[in-house]
């Protein structure tokens, strides 16, 4: 049984998230009551902590009395199960990986199978209490079983390597051509995981850190520059023979990347946007349309598709070695967690053990 009382990591707007004691929730029907043992943060808690709120309420509704409260924060997360609701008790026990998008599954695009763009589509820990604490009620729907082979620390990258999957697959990688991936951080990285198995004939991976284009190299970029202090668009011209890249990927969401990204892409090319920007961005589209430059966008991931994948990979190549940098406690989130995202100190993946 759960205990009465946890902690929690809970977000009261920009530059304000502490650490409180709530409640455990209950697990309702069809859901299940998680003991979180990892979870893990990314750009957008750190976007959120930083300029929010946005994406993030600073309220949400409590299940049982209604009133408004502020939210825990978490959507990366991974625990075991501990309790269950109605029509969920074939996961009693299981160490799970939550994909914390939930779809209602009845409308066409759930019917499509493009869950991630369901109509009624919602978030634990982005539009609802989430995974940065002690326990969290998570829809069963959501849940994978984690393979035993499968160590914490790696099944906690489960979610966002995820969501590289899916870009990976939205990119439609023809083998043998060449490939800009533009911000090689945490979501660039994820992506990585996922080109490298369409069999491109080059990975140019672009990026201001070279730690980071270290990383970039150990999980399959064939090519690194740092272009801190050179033109990006004129560095791929000149590596394409100026001709520009036929796919370009631009996960990096800074300020005029979009654009950036169009110029490095040859005529009859494509653009992949990953990196999400925090405004409205200029872009010449008649210069995408007189070069017939393809844009496509990727958000989040399929759940039943790319986090069993996502399982898969990590349990068998080893890869969460390169990706994750530390595993810190609840009090550490926002000295060594939050901040460092927001000041670029992060070099790779930062989970969270609750119980630490």
């Amino acid at each position: 049984m759960a205990a009465a009382t946890m902690r929690a990591a809970v977000y009261h707007g920009a530059g304000d998230v502490r650490i409180e004691e709530r409640a455990v929730p209950v697990a309702g029907p069809r859901q299940v009551l998680v003991r979180v043992t990892r979870s893990g943060i990314c750009g957008t808690d750190a976007g959120e902590y930083q300029h929010g709120p946005g994406m993030f309420p600073v309220h949400r509704r409590h299940p049982a009395s209604g009133h408004l409260g502020p939210m825990v924060l978490g959507h990366e997360f991974i625990g075991e199960v501990v309790e269950h609701g109605e029509d969920a008790a074939f996961l009693a026990g299981r160490r799970v990986a939550t994909g914390a998008g939930v779809s209602c599954g009845d409308c066409s695009w759930c019917l499509a199978g493009r869950t991630n763009l369901c109509a009624r589509y919602w978030t634990l820990g982005l539009s609802a209490d989430g995974g940065l604490a002690g326990y969290a009620a998570v829809p069963a729907s959501t849940c994978v079983p984690i393979p035993d082979a499968c160590p914490d620390d790696a099944a906690g990258l489960a979610q966002p390597l995820a969501v590289g999957l899916h870009a990976a697959r939205r990119a439609d990688v023809t083998p043998g051509e060449t490939v800009v991936l533009v911000g090689a951080g945490a979501i660039g990285s994820f992506i990585l995981c996922g080109l490298t198995g369409s069999r491109p004939g080059r990975i140019i991976a672009l990026d201001v850190d070279n730690a980071r284009l270290a990383t970039a190299r150990a999980l399959g970029a064939t090519e690194t520059y740092d272009v801190s202090t050179r033109d990006p668009v004129d560095l791929v011209r000149d590596l394409t023979g100026g001709e520009g890249a036929p796919l370009v990927i631009e996960a990096s969401g800074v300020s005029g990347a979009a654009q950036r990204a169009v110029r490095m892409t040859a005529r009859g090319g494509r653009v992949l946007l990953v990196g999400l920007a925090h405004g409205p961005q200029d872009l010449d589209l008649a210069d995408v349309i007189l070069r017939e430059v393809d844009l496509r966008s990727t958000v989040a991931h399929v759940c039943g598709e790319d986090i069993p994948a996502a399982l898969r990979l990590l349990t068998a190549d080893g890869i969460a070695e390169h990706l994750l940098e530390r595993v810190i406690g609840l009090d550490a989130l926002v000295p060594d967690g939050l901040d460092a995202l927001v000041d670029r100190r992060a070099t790779g993946k930062i989970l969270v053990d609750p119980w630490r």
